[in-house]
């Protein structure tokens, strides 16, 4: 079998153990507490699957010998095993009260799966991204680092005693409660070492790189800031029990936000519009920031204006009209002074070039030398674009 045939066959098992999945009952699992529903559970970890899997044989074939392009195909696999085992285990152990055979080592199997996955994502990945390879041979200690992080993380999950989780048996393999915290404490640890390197290797790589590497380095670098700031998001809704809705709503977005990082490596590796992210980037920052002050905003105005309003019209929704005629008035200005401030910030060089036209332009509508005009021209050319040479061409008038 050649190397390219090889590539469907991980691809091809991902997808299989997605569709047992789904040919087994979707019910609710043994916790009646759960917000969400046992298919969006299952469609969220398909689309996870799929994806990492999709991406994996997309770089691969684009890259051959591309180390990422395996390392998502190995995730998808990792996922869908996760996947198969868990519904598996439910149908087998619940649904047909342990009638049919391997319900155990369906549950023993789903309470580590799904732990590589992430430890790919979090340890080996940064440290590779985007060459396929570390830093320098130096580092290949931290890919040591990060498989030992791997090895205990899952070792630590699979060796739990007690009741395993999302299932009614116990560990047939857990070991005593004194070992497992030993193993945790040293399993953990070696995992935070691990995900510190693979950032210090970015830090590195960012500074060492050259402009193409950089634009790679900040759509990946966007991507991986999502996840944590809609977990968190996440964590804050469940927190304040928000409800059985908005907490499959914050559930759903903080397990789509993992989807971005496989897309956002895609992108950077195959250079498709890459170029682009500096927009995307700057687009959410203003956005982030704008909606942050416009809901801000509106809330106090709310409070002001109940305040001021309610002894004269009583409990109406007056000042809820008016703080949102409010909020829209000052949206456009505002969105004008937020840009400004993340132009000044951020893109500075954007902000400059920006102030140099505009100079210009008030400029042009006092001069009259053709001869100063094009010194101002050609210095505003070279100020903005920085191209290697300018030349001014002046048609005479017929």
């Amino acid at each position: 079998m050649n190397r390219r045939s090889a590539l469907w066959i991980p691809w091809a098992i991902t997808v299989v153990l997605v569709a047992i999945s789904w040919l087994l009952p979707q019910e609710r699992l043994s916790d009646p507490n759960d917000a969400a529903e046992p298919w969006v559970l299952a469609l969220l970890l398909s689309v996870q699957a799929l994806t990492f899997a999709t991406v994996g044989l997309v770089i691969s074939r684009a890259r051959p010998r591309h180390a990422i392009g395996w390392l998502f195909a190995a995730v998808g696999m990792f996922v869908g095993f996760y996947l198969a085992a868990e519904r598996y285990q439910h149908f087998a152990l619940v649904v047909r009260d342990g009638e049919l055979p391997f319900g155990v080592l369906a549950a023993w199997l789903q309470a580590w799966t799904y732990v590589p996955a992430l430890a790919i994502v979090v340890t080996v990945l940064p440290q590779i991204f985007p060459t396929g390879r570390p830093l320098t041979p130096r580092w290949r200690w931290g890919l040591v680092l990060a498989a030992l992080a791997f090895l205990g993380i899952t070792a630590m999950d699979a060796l739990a005693p007690g009741i395993i989780d999302q299932s009614t048996v116990e560990n047939p393999v857990g070991v005593s409660p004194e070992v497992y915290d030993q193993l945790s404490r040293v399993a953990i640890s070696v995992y935070v070492v691990a995900t510190l390197v693979g950032f210090a290797s970015l830090v590195i790589r960012w500074r060492r790189a050259d402009h193409r590497e950089r634009q790679q380095l900040k759509l990946f670098a966007f991507a991986a800031a999502l996840l944590p700031a809609f977990v968190l998001v996440s964590a804050i809704t469940n927190a304040y029990k928000a409800g059985p809705v908005m907490e499959t709503i914050s559930f759903v977005v903080a397990a789509g936000a993992f989807l971005g990082l496989p897309i956002a490596t895609a992108v950077s590796i195959l250079r498709h519009r890459l170029y682009d992210i500096d927009l995307v980037i700057n687009r959410t920052l203003v956005y982030a920031v704008l909606t942050t002050l416009l809901v801000a905003t509106y809330l106090v105005l709310v409070l002001a204006f109940r305040l001021a309003l309610d002894p004269i019209t009583g409990e109406s929704d007056l000042a809820v009209a008016a703080s949102t005629l409010a909020v829209a008035g000052v949206f456009r200005p505002l969105r004008g002074r937020v840009q400004g401030a993340v132009d000044r910030r951020f893109y500075r060089s954007r902000y400059d070039a920006a102030r140099t036209l505009d100079t210009f332009a008030d400029r042009l509508r006092h001069e009259v030398d053709i001869d100063e005009l094009g010194t101002n021209l050609r210095g505003v050319v070279l100020e903005t674009m920085q191209p290697a040479h300018v030349s001014l061409w002046l048609r005479k008038a017929p």
